[in-house]
């Protein structure tokens, strides 16, 4: 039988939350080792294809649930590696968003004024930048464009691309390849790397227990490269400090499972789950109108037909970001660029006389996939999802050998919900419809239930223990020396793309969690300067 091991700081995951953290606490000299479910794959390893075991299908986590489906990273790096790399701040009016409970959601000690100079940090660090209209794609200036025209208005999004190094390839989502976007693997990683941070790649975190001593201890298994259903191995490492960041659908089923060990959790963990209120729409656009109405026109003498061109979403409309209208009614519009799989299977054909996602008028618009516009919702939802039981192991019961599972999460809307995700349909077909632009549906729920890349909440900072599972420091209530700096510790959905928010979270984080970890016998202390962006990405370092 293979020794405990130990360490000073058992992180696991290795997305906004865990990286943060690894870098800060390894610089200041705390022993710190890192867990991480997924592969370690860097630009070399990124692939502009969709085939089975591609770095597509081996950096992504989908899980079904029941009436809401989840979509993740699963990598090294997290979520980063994958995301868009838009990095929008949560809008002010968010941080007083009261919800189902009907008061204030937020620990009293968070809102946009105290964050401000967490998300500089971020900001520095990654880094972000303000992309100008000579930055936009050609499917960005056309939604900026029919936003005009309906009387709206359009911004560009603000980034972490590096803008001389983007192909506008549009495959961002499976990696990027040009190490152009600001993944996690440019920055906070490299840098807790180069201060002694251990990082252990296919290590799935299964539970917590507490050791004779009153430390803790992490039990895992050792997944297979290429099927993650197999299991390798297992071991156990011990630690002082354990920062849960697996990502708000991972998170609650490890410390669920951990209730028979460490004892009775939260009330909170694995409830109030926010999907981002995410919605994402299909525009199919007439060529001859988009020439006609907005003066458009491509060398090649096509109006639009640029599905393919660019890269994630550029171009947003915020005005329904305004804190003056009622919960529920607040909404960002984004482009979108989302790559062919799952897209093409849940658009829907607008005018459908029979089913709306399968059958000959589906197969129309799928003829015409390069004149589709993607139109992406974050509106406010009632924090409503619950997990359920958790599975025996990891996050899921995995269908496929990567990428495919189904899990505990179940989400029925509530009408409040449902009101909001109606609003911003509208407003997307409003827009793109004026004047017989496009047709406009929305992505169906039929398959799949509601869907969201930017799952959040599910184990979130509050004052109320009756309702949130972390104090405003992000330690688990009931069990010190346990954090959570994931999207799992966001309180409510946050109307625009989350990355930055949970990212600046992580951040003012860390000084508790030192201080904590000193408590607890750590020699570490806090202030090293935020990490220097490097130019490729870190690969694992051979064995």
């Amino acid at each position: 039988m293979t020794a405990t091991e130990s360490t000073d700081v058992l992180i696991i995951g290795s997305g906004f939350g865990g990286s943060i953290a690894a870098y800060h606490l390894a610089a200041g000299g705390a022993k710190v080792t890192v867990l991480e479910r997924g592969p370690w794959l860097s630009a070399k390893d990124f692939d502009h294809d969709y085939l089975l075991g591609s770095s597509y299908t081996r950096v992504f986590d989908f899980v079904a649930g029941d009436g809401m489906s989840v979509l993740g990273g699963n990598c090294v790096g997290g979520g980063s590696v994958v995301y868009f790399a838009a990095l929008p701040r949560a809008p002010r009016f968010v941080f007083e968003k009261q919800g189902s409970i009907g008061r204030r959601v937020w620990p009293a000690a968070v809102n946009r004024d105290t964050l401000e100079p967490w998300y500089d940090r971020v900001s520095e660090a990654m880094p972000v930048t303000q992309q100008d209209w000579n930055d936009i794609t050609y499917a960005g200036g056309l939604w900026a464009a029919a936003c005009n025209h309906s009387g709206h208005t359009a911004n560009p999004v603000p980034v972490g691309v590096d803008a001389k190094r983007c192909t506008n390839c549009n495959w961002m989502m499976a990696g990027c390849r040009f190490d152009a976007k600001q993944s996690l693997l440019l920055n906070y990683l490299p840098a807790a790397l180069s201060h002694g941070a251990e990082i252990r790649p296919l290590h799935e975190v299964q539970k917590i227990s507490r050791t004779d001593g009153g430390d803790y201890r992490v039990h895992y298994n050792h997944i297979d490269e290429v099927d993650y259903r197999v299991t390798t191995g297992s071991g156990e490492i011990d630690a002082k400090i354990v920062i849960l960041a697996a990502g708000a659908g991972a998170t609650p089923p490890i410390l669920q499972r951990s209730e028979d060990t460490l004892g009775a959790m939260p009330h909170a963990v694995g409830r109030y789950f926010s999907g981002n209120g995410e919605r994402l729409n299909t525009a199919i656009i007439d060529d001859e109108r988009a020439g006609e109405l907005l003066g458009l026109r491509r060398p090649n003498g096509k109006a639009y037909e640029a599905n393919q061109i660019g890269k994630g979403p550029v171009v947003a409309c915020w005005d329904f970001l305004d804190g003056s209208l009622p919960e529920y009614s607040r909404f960002s519009m984004e482009q979108l660029y989302f790559p062919p799989g799952l897209g093409t299977i849940l658009a829907q054909a607008p005018d459908a006389t029979g089913p709306t996602w399968f059958g000959k008028e589906k197969k129309e618009i799928l003829r015409r996939w390069q004149s589709w516009l993607t139109i992406f919702l974050m509106t406010e939802d009632d924090n409503e999802g619950v997990f359920g039981p958790p599975p025996p192991t990891g996050n899921a019961y995995r269908i496929s050998q990567q990428m495919l599972g189904r899990g505990p999460l179940r989400y029925d809307p509530t009408p409040n919900t449902l009101r909001g995700w109606a609003e911003a349909d509208a407003q997307v077909k409003e827009i793109l419809e004026k004047d017989g632009l496009a047709k406009v549906m929305p992505w169906t729920n039929d398959v799949v239930g509601a869907y969201t890349v930017h799952p959040l909440s599910s184990c979130r900072i509050g004052d109320d223990p009756a309702t949130s599972a972390l104090d405003d420091r992000h330690e688990l209530r009931g069990h010190p020396g346990i954090f959570v700096t994931d999207g799992s510790a966001v309180p409510t959905g946050l109307t625009v793309n989350p990355a930055l928010t949970i990212a600046a979270l992580a951040e003012r984080a860390i000084p508790g969690i030192v201080a904590a970890a000193r408590e607890r016998g750590v020699g570490v202390t806090y202030g090293a300067p935020l990490p220097t962006s490097v130019t490729n990405s870190v690969a694992r370092p051979a064995a």
